[in-house]
């Protein structure tokens, strides 16, 4: 009996070692991800800061190519009505336009508009055209009407 119960400790040990191996297995595996995910992160905040400055200087240089035609301060309006053109398009253009998405303007029956927290439409469900029956149940496509109904 004893011997049994030097196995159950040993089995035990075992399965402590083991289960502290795989979390330490883990937990490197973790590291090494993380630690490349943080690199790809710091490129691509670099690259949008550098896309940022292009976007300025390009501003900028429309801006004074128009104020060698214009006043300083219309090409300055002119600069930031097109650069307002611009951001309108791109948020459109990120806006999803899916045949499954709700319209802007949902309403309510009777014409009234639904609208949700901030503003926004809420999905209104649809409204059936006639009121459901209690236990009418309807006729299979394929039997005949003048059958006598029994339950299968």
């Amino acid at each position: 009996m004893q011997r049994l119960e030097h196995l159950e400790h040993l089995d035990k040990q075992l399965v402590d070692e083991l289960a502290q191996v795989a979390r330490e297995t883990v937990r490197d595996e973790l590291r090494e991800q993380a630690r490349g995910q943080r690199r790809r992160a710091a490129l691509y905040a670099g690259s949008g800061a550098a896309a940022l400055y292009a976007g300025a200087a390009v501003a900028l240089a429309v801006g004074l190519a128009l104020a060698l035609v214009l006043p300083g301060w219309a090409a300055a309006l002119i600069t930031a009505v097109i650069l307002g053109a611009l951001a309108h398009a791109l948020r459109a253009a990120a806006r999803p336009t899916a045949s499954g998405t709700v319209p802007a303007q949902a309403t309510a029956p009777g014409g009234a508009q639904a609208t949700a927290s901030g503003g926004r439409s809420a999905p209104v469900p649809p409204v059936p055209s006639a009121p459901p029956t209690a236990g009418v149940v309807p006729p299979r496509p394929d039997s005949d009407p003048d059958a006598p109904r029994h339950r299968d």
